[in-house]
């Protein structure tokens, strides 16, 4: 049995663990409502974008596929954390993104990565895979119009110049604190309106229709073929921004559930360590009082 001293000083370390972990637990539910308000502010302006996109982009005579002899190559783009202590949501994101790299690859394509957050970069450098670009340091906000307009930008850039074939996200599917789901979304090309349903364990196409609602044909000008260019890149630009508000809200959820098993558990080992210390402490009392006794009855 552990001394009374070595008991104190492993109880002292896990309450100490254990305040950390209930500071960042209320840290990350305070964060996770933030970004829950962000995610369902930013769903009327994506669908009714997705509403114009939808009567513009699918118009008769209006192409946005891939340039001719574009090369047969794949962006990807994975959104991770820049931060760990979130549980298995990067581990799964990862596999997620190994699953789509088989997928593209199986497909004819060679792939582009595209790097977003610290856990990303780190991964990928360990296992030796290639990067072409990366973005890390966006704490405290890994959702940002800024971000999403680079990532959409480039993915436009090189798709308008056939440097890409096509282009997809990697990202964590936000359902609940305690269910997050990893995506992998196809952007680019977008396909017609049709089966939008996103299937466990499939990737998923990007199409612009994004509602139930039946198709407007609105009244444009100019004409629709002056606006593809500007729908295009509002709708990709908006499509990247719901990924990373997604995989934001997914973050803290699972860093939340995570710090809060950790804290429970550290209650736990305190509730052992205090019952061992006490049964400790009393079989030293036994000890001590066997001793006094046994020197009195030496003493008579």
């Amino acid at each position: 049995m552990a001394s009374l001293k070595a008991i104190r000083r492993r109880i002292a370390s896990a309450k100490s663990t254990q305040q950390i972990t209930r500071a960042l637990k209320l840290v990350s539910a305070a964060r996770l409502r933030r970004a829950q308000e962000a995610l369902v502010n930013a769903l009327p302006y994506s669908e009714a974008l997705a509403r114009v996109a939808d009567s513009l982009l699918t118009s008769e005579g209006i192409s946005v596929g891939p340039v001719e002899g574009a090369q047969k190559r794949s962006l990807l783009v994975v959104v991770a954390s820049d931060r760990g202590l979130a549980g298995g949501y990067n581990s799964y994101l990862f596999r997620a993104a190994e699953a789509a790299q088989r997928e593209i690859r199986g497909n004819g394509l060679d792939i582009e990565l595209f790097a977003v957050g610290k856990k990303a970069v780190d991964h990928f450098r360990r296992t030796n895979v290639p990067v072409a670009l990366s973005r890390i340091d966006n704490f405290p906000r890994l959702a940002t119009i800024a971000l999403a307009r680079d990532i959409a930008a480039k993915m436009l850039a090189d798709y308008s110049s056939g440097a890409i074939d096509e282009a997809g996200i990697v990202y964590t599917r936000f359902q609940s604190a305690i269910v997050q789901k990893p995506v992998y979304e196809r952007l680019l090309p977008i396909k017609p309106p049709g089966d939008a349903g996103i299937k466990e364990g499939a990737s998923v196409d990007a199409t612009i229709s994004k509602s139930e609602a039946g198709k407007i044909d609105y009244l444009v000008e100019p004409s629709r073929a002056e606006l593809v260019p500007v729908v295009l890149r509002g709708y990709l630009e908006a499509s990247v921004y719901h990924a990373l508000l997604e995989s934001e809200a997914s973050e803290q959820g699972a860093r939340m559930t995570a710090m809060d098993a950790a804290t429970n558990n550290a209650n736990e080992m305190i509730s052992s360590l205090t019952l061992e210390m006490n049964r400790a402490r009393q079989a030293q009392i036994t000890r001590e009082l066997m001793d006094i006794v046994g020197g009195a009855e030496a003493l008579r």
